[in-house]
């Protein structure tokens, strides 16, 4: 009687309510050969269904943040998990990136989220924003995935203020080459000055998967990793001579200008400096992500 009791008890407060999250995420994101990946352990097909082919080409969007801001995360996850894409055979793959966890609450409610979302990963660093850990990220995939042959076409580094905007940014790879890229919203002035070098802005930028796995075996970007994440990231490329494929989608990636509807056009890929709720909560309704929530007597907004 008392095992029966726990067995019961176990479905209503664990199974259950995992069943109706897996519900309600996958309902979020239509049935097709795009794959969004939060929650993994919810995606598994059936033992009786057939594999998913193998996408036509994967993208890895690591957002690097602090462990402490859990608010910004969940919003963030919500966000993603919203969307609609509509471009067919890809995968995006969205990553939160820490360093490594100093209190004890961080590492119980870390491990929760981990379990939970499979989304988190824990760079060995202390963290900092411009003292190298950008460079980590990069140089520990190739580790971290070894392995796995070409696990991800392209690599993106994203602020936690930043959002993309999926089919625009899968369009915008797609046709692209999958090697030797460096993708983002290009600085301006664009120079070829070793100096003064051409880089993407921090917001949000890709580069292919070769290299990342340069960069992991480059002494030169290691011995220079410290310093403005994003120029130096350019550096990197521009003393090696890599990224000779650039683009640049400075008209397409802008920050956060105000409430005005003309200030979020159509083709957007992603927006930047969203920095308080608020931000997020008009970008995120002029992108119209809330319109299919649908009415009932439970709740009234």
């Amino acid at each position: 009687m008392f095992e029966k009791g726990i067995s019961q008890n176990l479905i209503l407060v664990v199974i259950l309510p995992l069943a109706l999250l897996c519900a309600i995420f996958l309902y979020a994101v239509p049935n097709s050969n795009f794959q969004l990946n939060f929650l993994s352990s919810c995606q598994e097909p059936a033992l009786s269904s057939p594999p998913n082919p193998e996408p036509e080409f994967k993208i890895l969007i690591g957002i690097l943040t602090l462990p402490e801001k859990y608010e910004r995360r969940q919003i963030i996850r919500n966000a993603y998990a919203l969307q609609e894409p509509t471009i067919q055979n890809g995968q995006i793959d969205v990553r939160f990136v820490f360093c490594n966890l100093t209190t004890d609450e961080q590492k119980v409610f870390i491990a929760m989220e981990i379990m939970m979302y499979q989304d988190i990963i824990i760079l060995n660093c202390t963290e900092n924003m411009n003292k190298g850990k950008t460079y980590t990220y990069f140089a520990s995939l190739p580790y971290m995935f070894s392995g796995k042959q070409r696990p991800y076409d392209y690599v993106i580094k994203s602020d936690d203020d930043t959002y993309f905007r999926f089919n625009n940014l899968v369009a915008s790879l797609r046709d692209k080459p999958r090697e030797d890229v460096y993708w983002g919203k290009g600085f301006e002035p664009m120079t070829t000055d070793p100096k003064n070098p051409p880089f993407m802005v921090g917001m949000g930028y890709g580069i292919s998967w070769d290299l990342v796995e340069w960069i992991s075996t480059s002494e030169f970007a290691r011995n220079n990793s410290e310093g403005i994440e994003d120029i130096f990231t350019g550096m990197w490329l521009n003393i090696g001579e890599k990224g000779k494929n650039r683009y640049d989608m400075r008209e397409k990636m802008y920050d956060f200008h105000g409430e005005d509807p003309k200030d979020f056009p159509p083709e957007t890929i992603a927006v930047h400096m969203l920095k308080l709720d608020f931000t997020w909560a008009v970008t995120l309704r002029m992108f119209n992500v809330t319109n299919r929530l649908e009415s009932s007597r439970l709740y009234h907004i």
